[in-house]
């Protein structure tokens, strides 16, 4: 009898995910139905696997849709926004169906552990890339100083979507998106908490990308890392709660931080306040009204905002502004808009990923540890470029990790019920060693 999966949600981070489960749908018995808002997309590239697959049209808003779709299925994977989770994993419970997702455990889906042990399933959630793949090659490197006899007192972990540097070009950020735009206009807006030396350390978000860490990747050169929001909640799933130091945080290129800082100090960032604006408004008139009339009238805009910010007028920063044309006339084409949804169609223009263009996922894990009365040093990186624009970096470090996963649930290799995350070495090891022989995405440590 066939395995039954749906998959829920078919955007930009899916194209692997459907390629692998397309691949081993033969052999595994599998029968994948795919439901997308848009399934069009999807007919050249589930045509000649009609046996195997099909794609449906889906709404989120359609409950009744959503009810009739788990029911059919087997396991449901979720590809949907984060905050649609709380509805499909209740639907799950509801029917018995186990869920597998790449997003992180809301505390709505904490609140389903209990009803799901009970309905005898598994809600197996941060199994993309990060998080996902950062849980997976930190535990098991854990593991290993463990069972050499080490102490851990420092751990740090960052990671990033970027472009890889052939598609960098004259881009001044170095950066397009690879991910959920929104996320990426919205990154840090809580304070950032993390242990430094056995202390607390605290980073409100109006300070929080003035203050970076260089790291360098083998191959890739240097970047620069911001704190993420809460270091702390990894202490417990990692088995952690006494190191001195634990950070998480998100990688960009150099220079991008400061002028991003700019965007945060500016306003440009803010999500909870309505402009009331029209949209034949102007960027240039956006900014202008971010400023105080006491500036020196004579100057430009652009040397106005510099002296506003205090930076150098024809700096890097400033250049970086410029280049996305937040000086401009160009009408901001949105209206009743927050700050941030303005920039996010901005950035959505001239952050947008072209055909040609590859990404690169990047991700290091800096260990330090105690041995026989020495401190050790452990480096582990990652880097993953793209095929193309379909077939990204993101796209292969979410989708092929939860595909795995995916398939070891269905072979009932995955005995734990309820929420549950990768930090199983029965789960990740295997899915590491398949990445890395199937797919040559594999971790390359070095030790000091």
């Amino acid at each position: 009898m066939r395995t039954r999966l749906l998959l829920l949600g078919a955007g930009r981070s899916a194209s692997s995910l459907i390629q692998y489960m397309l691949r081993h749908a033969p052999t595994e018995n599998w029968f994948l139905t795919v439901a997308d808002a848009n399934p069009a997309h999807l007919v050249p590239v589930l045509a000649a696997h009609s046996e195997y697959a099909r794609a449906v049209p889906f709404s989120t808003d359609n409950e009744a849709l959503l009810e009739e779709l788990v029911t059919q299925a087997d396991v449901v994977i979720s590809m949907l926004p984060a905050l649609l989770h709380p509805v499909v994993a209740r639907a799950c419970v509801r029917h018995g169906r186990h869920l597998a997702t790449a997003s992180y455990v809301s505390p709505e889906i904490r609140e389903l552990h209990d009803d799901a042990q009970a309905a005898g399933i598994t809600l197996l959630m941060e199994c993309g890339l990060d998080p996902g793949l950062d849980h997976m090659s930190a535990m098991r490197a854990i593991a290993h100083i463990r069972a050499r006899g080490g102490r851990l007192t420092s751990f740090k972990s960052y990671c990033g979507g970027l472009l890889a540097p052939a598609a960098e070009g004259d881009n001044p950020w170095k950066y397009k998106f690879t991910w959920n735009p929104r996320n990426v206009v919205l990154a840090g807006q809580s304070t950032a908490k993390f242990l430094e030396n056995g202390h607390p350390r605290f980073i409100p978000y109006q300070q929080l990308f003035g203050r970076t860490e260089t790291l360098t990747l083998p191959n890739y050169g240097e970047f620069e890392g911001y704190a993420n929001r809460d270091s702390l909640s990894y202490r417990a799933p990692y088995g952690l709660d006494d190191i001195p130091t634990i950070l998480r945080g998100t990688l960009r290129r150099p220079g991008y931080c400061a002028a991003w800082q700019a965007l945060v100090r500016l306003g440009l960032t803010d999500d909870g306040v309505n402009l009331d604006n029209p949209e034949t408004m102007t960027w240039a008139e956006l900014v202008e009204a971010y400023l105080p009339t006491s500036l020196i009238p004579h100057l430009d805009l652009s040397a106005r905002v510099a002296a506003y910010l205090g930076l150098n007028p024809t700096g890097e920063e400033m250049g970086r502004l410029q280049w996305l044309g937040l000086f401009s006339d160009r009408p901001v084409g949105h209206a009743q808009a927050t700050p941030a949804q303005l920039l996010e169609r901005l950035l959505a223009d001239k952050w947008q990923l072209q055909p040609h263009d590859h990404d690169l996922i990047v991700m290091q894990h800096l260990f330090e540890y105690e041995l026989n009365g020495r401190t050790h040093r452990l480096t582990s990186s990652l880097a993953v470029e793209g095929d193309d624009a379909t077939h990204t970096g993101m796209a292969k470090t979410v989708g092929l990790p939860l595909g795995m996963a995916v398939r070891r649930l269905v072979r009932g290799e995955v005995a734990q019920r309820g929420v549950l995350i990768p930090v199983q070495p029965e789960l990740y090891e295997p899915i590491l060693e398949e990445l890395a022989a199937e797919y040559g995405i594999r971790f390359h440590e070095e030790e000091y």
